[in-house]
């Protein structure tokens, strides 16, 4: 009896073996991480919610936020309203090729044209290349004595006052215009940091056809759709709680 005893207190309460422990091997030390000041490294981690953003980004996302959630006027709701992307494409494509010419290139061509001169008294200064007009004041005059073919206004200027007015003018003048995305785009054009508004005032014959084309889309886009456009009220677009709570 004692010794049945004593074999089942070996093997346990329940007469269940007792569990053998595995050799642990000596190469493979546990090294736990010590996450404090000073020590590892967290893993990495996307902390995008706690990045405590310039002034400048917080406003302008605040300022979108209230675009949206306002009831916006016309006015400035057919800001919002810009050129499709293939035609956009297509226009900046020709609006490359009549960029002003930088500093240098024009004091070469006047070298020249001096040098030509002094050669021949009698020869005539070639005028400067055709190119494209910018700057509000001048895109204004422009369009007031009809001299503009084609005005292209950018979507994102601030103060808007600036440039709010020039699609009516450029409609009571039947003038061919478009609203793009955005000023950085045009100011690439004329090179400069960004710019309102660029006016074409003359292309060379063999872009007429071209020209033409994007005449009749920005007249069939912007121009014909005007009185439309002048009705239609923006903003009143409610966030993803408030869709929620409004079901």
């Amino acid at each position: 009896m004692p010794g049945k005893v004593k074999a089942d207190l070996k093997k346990g309460k329940k007469g269940a073996p007792k569990q053998i422990e595995s050799e642990k091997n000596p190469l493979l030390v546990a090294r736990p991480r010590n996450f404090t000041i000073g020590n590892d490294l967290p893993p990495k981690r996307d902390v995008t919610r706690f990045v405590r953003w310039p002034k400048y980004v917080t406003r302008q996302r605040q300022k979108r936020v209230l675009e949206r959630r306002l009831k916006v006027p016309p006015s400035l709701n057919q800001f919002r309203l810009t050129l499709d992307k293939s035609t956009k494409a297509e226009l900046f494509k020709l609006l490359a090729k009549y960029s002003p010419e930088s500093p240098k290139e024009k004091a070469e061509r006047l070298s020249k044209a001096a040098e030509a001169k002094k050669a021949d008294p009698k020869a005539k200064t070639p005028s400067a290349p055709t190119c494209l007009k910018y700057g509000i004041q001048q895109v204004t005059r422009m369009v007031e004595e009809k001299k503009a073919k084609m005005v292209v206004i950018a979507h994102d200027v601030d103060p808007i006052e600036i440039v709010v007015w020039l699609p009516a003018l450029c409609k009571a003048q039947d003038i061919p215009y478009c609203i793009v995305k955005g000023k950085a785009a045009l100011g690439k054009l004329v090179g400069m940091k960004t710019c309102t508004a660029v006016v074409v005032d003359s292309v060379k014959s063999e872009d007429n056809a071209k020209f033409s084309q994007l005449k009749d889309s920005l007249n069939s886009g912007f121009n014909n759709k005007y009185d439309e456009v002048k009705k239609s009220w923006g903003g009143l677009m409610m966030g993803r709680k408030g869709k929620k709570t409004a079901q």
